[in-house]
């Protein structure tokens, strides 16, 4: 199973999807366009404290986080 993060003000919300299913990655693929075209930042885990930055879907990536642009003042 794959997993995205969705990072938000109230915490975070997590959509497992198996990559080997055609249709659950359609879907996995929809989110992160969706997410990306809405500003947030993907990366992937990399290690404990560690990740890199995503700039493309990839099914066979465990979790993928999405980190809302931060808005400030």
């Amino acid at each position: 199973m794959s997993t995205h993060i969705v990072m938000d003000t109230t915490g975070d919300t997590r959509h497992e999807f198996d990559p080997a299913d055609p249709s659950a990655v359609t879907e996995a693929e929809r989110r992160f366009l969706e997410l990306k075209k809405a500003g947030y930042i993907a990366a992937k885990r990399t290690g404990k404290g560690r990740s890199e930055l995503l700039g493309n879907f990839d099914p066979t990536v465990p979790e993928t986080l999405f980190i809302p642009r931060l808005i400030g003042g």
